[in-house]
């Protein structure tokens, strides 16, 4: 588990570790937390299902396909982006009309193979157990099409956790835009909140609705994990539960 440090105003808890202070949020309010969870490259590696989809579209359209470790360059900000760097990678700017019927191509591809190969990383289904167990409230904040979330979370049987999915699609904005953050919360009834994420947008979301963020290092970030600014980076998803007492204990002792 690796702590990260960082500045910002207003702020909460002393020392080397300082977070940011959302009014309404309440935290240290003594409710049990939220986690809001990332989808893909945080819940489940579904990148052998993606790159599988997105080939049969570059395959149709003639154009190079991607092997599947090029996809954490393409997976992130949703599924046109992803569509839209594949052509780039292969010297294609894409019109907007064609990224639109490629989109549409693509999801409807995707849903008949979103399972095939995509699985739950290792200790997250134990940990949700856990927590649901404990009272933790459980949602999931993707930019992934949300009608792809809800199916891909049902067919791994991981929908039984989550009470809110938002998805992409739901509303007119994704992450990091900071109101689907605050949504979710407020679906799970308010109180401390913390985002679980892989990658820029996860931190980038958190910070603009001024949240603590926890990473994780095994997911599909290019960058390197340890420079994009999370208050805590885990190595482990079994580690998430004590990295998130841990932030919620500094915002509730301030």
């Amino acid at each position: 588990m690796h702590r990260r440090g960082r500045t910002a105003s207003p702020i909460l808890g002393g020392g080397k570790f300082a977070l940011v202070a959302k009014p309404g949020l309440a935290y240290g309010s003594g409710m049990t937390p939220a986690y809001v969870f990332d989808l893909d490259g945080t819940l489940v590696d579904t990148a052998p299902d993606l790159c599988f989809s997105l080939n049969v579209i570059l395959r149709r359209e003639g154009r190079r396909e991607m092997d599947l470790a090029e996809m954490p360059l393409l997976i992130g900000n949703g599924v046109k982006k992803l569509i839209e760097r594949a052509f780039v990678r292969g010297g294609i700017d894409l019109a907007p009309q064609r990224l639109d019927a490629l989109y549409a191509d693509f999801v409807g591809i995707y849903a008949v193979y979103i399972a095939d190969r995509s699985r739950p990383f290792a200790g997250v289904v134990e940990t949700l157990e856990t927590l649901t167990a404990q009272g933790a409230r459980l949602a999931v904040l993707t930019n992934k099409p949300h009608d792809s979330a809800v199916r891909l979370l049902d067919a791994l049987d991981l929908a039984r956790f989550f009470p809110v999915v938002f998805g992409g699609g739901r509303r007119e904005y994704l992450k990091p835009d900071a109101r689907l953050f605050e949504e979710v919360v407020r679906e799970l009834g308010g109180g401390p909140a913390v985002m679980v994420g892989d990658s820029r947008p996860d931190v980038e979301t958190a910070r603009n609705a001024g949240a603590p963020v926890v990473l994780v290092s095994f997911g599909y970030s290019v960058e390197p994990i340890g420079t994009l600014g999370a208050d805590i980076v885990v190595d482990r998803f079994a580690d998430v539960p004590a990295a998130v007492e841990r932030l919620l204990k500094g915002f509730g002792n301030s």
